[in-house]
This record gives structure tokens, sequence and C-alpha cells, in this order.
């Protein structure tokens, strides 16, 4: 399976009453594949997944695919820290006709590593579409070694990991040990091009949001061996992959697409919209870049 080299891990558009607005998903849905996507994460973490309903997530996955046809890889936001109800949403998620699933770390309950071999196995098991796993130990509080990740590699539908470690010890030794059709996604925009560098190949991206061509730009300076030019693109870009997590994410990114005229409303409790200084620091970023809300946004 190849979900592309970059994919937006988007975010859920709310109405002003915090209901999810699916128009507005659809045509975000096909902005993103407008500006560079080659993929789209539907309810990840940067969707808010953990406050959107079953039902919420089930309609996202089908609107998205509806958006975007053929034209760019939908891939479902499913796991849990419960495999019997990831297992459950991965098959709404197939029957809306996804592409794949992004299996996140089950978090809270912090499973030992045969814990996680086997949720993952179970969903690989039960459900035989394409799987990426996803792992953050910063959110999820425990981290899946590259060990167990080897492991998961005898299943044919694993064929991937966004690893947002912030290791590169660790993706070098998975990208080492990995299958040759088993891809090593960037779970951080910063350390998209050190990824490639050592073989990874791509980035699930919330910085797409804003600068999907660039992103692409710099992937295919770095694929073509152009590495002066990726270096070039990466320092240029890196403010804003940092600006953009200058407190939890979608915050900043939602505060900048509604800065630039892409309604996307605001973040449901627990967490809270962008304070002022926030915004001041997205309104600056976007000024500095000559971001708009086109199809053909450029980067100063």
């Amino acid at each position: 399976m190849e979900f592309g080299r970059l994919i937006t891990a988007m975010v859920t558009p709310f109405n002003d009453r915090l209901e999810v607005d699916y128009a507005q998903a659809a045509e975000l849905a096909n902005y993103l594949v407008n500006t560079g996507s080659d993929g789209i994460v539907v309810a990840g973490t940067t969707g808010e997944s953990p406050t959107l309903t079953k039902e919420e997530k089930i309609r996202l996955f089908s609107t998205v695919v509806d958006a975007v046809g053929k034209r760019a890889t939908v891939i479902a936001g499913t796991g849990s820290y419960d495999t019997e109800a990831t297992i459950e949403l991965s098959r709404k998620a197939r029957e809306a006709g996804v592409d794949g699933l992004l299996l996140v770390g089950p978090y809270y309950n912090k499973p030992p590593q045969e814990g996680y071999y086997q949720h993952f196995a179970a969903v690989a098991k039960a459900v035989p579409s394409p799987i990426m796993l996803y792992n953050i130990p910063g959110r999820t509080g425990s981290n899946i070694l590259p060990a167990t990740v080897k492991r998961l590699m005898a299943f044919d539908n694993i064929v991937a990991i966004k690893e947002a470690a912030g290791s590169m010890d660790q993706v070098c030794e998975v990208v080492r040990m990995a299958r040759p059709d088993f891809k090593v996604y960037s779970g951080d925009d910063s350390l998209t091009l050190p990824i490639l560098a050592v073989g990874g190949h791509g980035i699930v991206s919330v910085a797409s949001h804003l600068v999907g061509k660039e992103i692409q730009k710099m992937i295919a300076a770095c694929i073509n061996g152009n590495i002066q030019e990726a270096a070039r693109i990466h320092h240029e870009l890196y403010p804003l992959f940092k600006g953009l997590f200058i407190t939890s994410n979608p915050i900043c990114v939602k505060a900048a697409l509604n800065l630039l005229g892409r309604p996307v409303g605001g973040v449901r409790l627990p967490l809270v919209p962008a304070n002022d200084q926030e915004v001041d620091a997205m309104r600056q970023l976007i000024e500095s870049y000559s971001l708009d809300a086109s199809c053909e946004e450029t980067v100063a």
C-alpha cells in the first residue's frame, strides 16, 4: 500500500456550537489535496479524536472519502486504549471506504511491549485494511520499541509507522530492520528531512495545512539527491514547524487557518482556543511566510 509521501493530519472543522462541520471538512480535504497532500488522516490527534464520538468519526470518514475520491489516500484514525473498540471502529472505517488505518499506541493504560504486540496483532487479524502504527510516547505515556515494531512486521497489512518518539536513534533502528515494503514516516514536521535522510518515506504533517507545496518540494529535492536545496527549504520552514506547536496541537493550526479565512472553528474542551499572544504569533507567521488561503500560497 502506498499512502503517499506527504500526508496531512487534518483538523476537524467545527461550527460556532462546536458541532462537526461536515461541509467544511469536505472543503478542507479538497484544499489539502490541491495544495500538495498525497493523503489525509481523518480523526487523528490533530483532528481532536479524543472528543469526537464514534458516530462523528464514521461520518467524517465517509465525508472525506467522498470528497477526495481517488485523488488522495484517506487514513482513518481508529486507535484507542480499548482493543475491542479499536477493532469495531476500524471495521466501520473500512466499510466507509478508507484506504488505511492509523493506530496509535494504547494510551493511559500503558501496556508492556507484549501488550502492544497483542493489541496491534488483534486488529491486524480482525481487519484486513493497511495499517500505519503511530508511536508518540509524549501523548501515550510509553514507547513502542523497535523490537516490537519488527515483530509486527510479520503481518502483511501492517505497512508503516508514524514515528514521533523524537529519537533519531529509534528511527534509524526501525528503518534498519524494516522489510522492503515497510514505510517509516516522520511524526514531527521539523524532523522530516533528517528522517528522510536516513531512509524514511515521508511525513504525517500538521504544517502542510499551510505550506503543503513547499513540503512536497523539500521531499522531492531530498529524494532526487539535491540535499542542499532540501536543507534550504527545511531551514526556511523551520520557524513555522516550531511555531505551530507553541501550545497543544491543534490549537495553533486552527487559529492560523481561521486567520487565513478557512473557517475551521474552535477546539473542544479540554483544549481551549488560542489566546491573544498565540493568535498574534500565528498572524506574524502568516505575514512572514506570505501565506494566503488560495491553492497558490507562497513562502517568502
